[in-house]
């Protein structure tokens, strides 16, 4: 099973394609109403837009043998000690090794954000563009993790 931190996530036609191809479920979960491929292998979950409803839902149900897409570092922290995988949209897996040091640089940048917008003029750089080697990155990775967990 796919789940998918769908709010604001760039790869939805991405997941959708890969889910169909290879015949499994995946599972949107946004806080309202979206528009979606009409599959009876894709589903919408709205878990409300309580602060964090998505991501509780979705970590109510990550377990082995689920991925989760999410760019959420916090979420992907949930999921994998869940016994999930996680992966970004840009094709990065989240894993056991990788997702301490993640969730560290996070939580760094976050607590030295407010003291650097005088030096940067209020602008802060943030990620590149989202293009078509970011959609293929992340067609791939996904193709990979679920390979994998096919082989068990």
């Amino acid at each position: 099973m796919i789940l998918i931190d769908a709010d604001a996530c760039p790869v939805k036609s991405e997941i959708t394609e890969v889910a169909l191809r290879r015949n499994m479920q995946a599972i949107f979960v946004a806080g309202s109403y979206l528009r979606l491929t009409n599959h009876p292998l894709i589903k919408l979950f709205v878990a409300g837009d309580k602060f964090d409803a998505a991501d509780d839902a979705i970590a109510e149900v990550a377990r082995p043998g689920t991925v989760t897409i999410t760019a959420d570092i916090l979420l992907a922290e949930r999921v994998i000690k869940a016994g999930g995988a996680a992966l970004d949209p840009r094709g990065r897996e989240f894993t056991e090794t990788s997702i301490g040091e993640t969730v560290a640089s996070r939580n760094l940048m976050h607590e030295l954000r407010p003291g650097m917008e005088g030096m940067t003029g209020g602008q802060g750089g943030g990620q590149p563009p989202f293009g078509p080697r970011d959609r293929a990155a992340f067609k791939n990775a996904l193709d990979r993790i679920l390979t994998r967990m096919a082989k068990g």
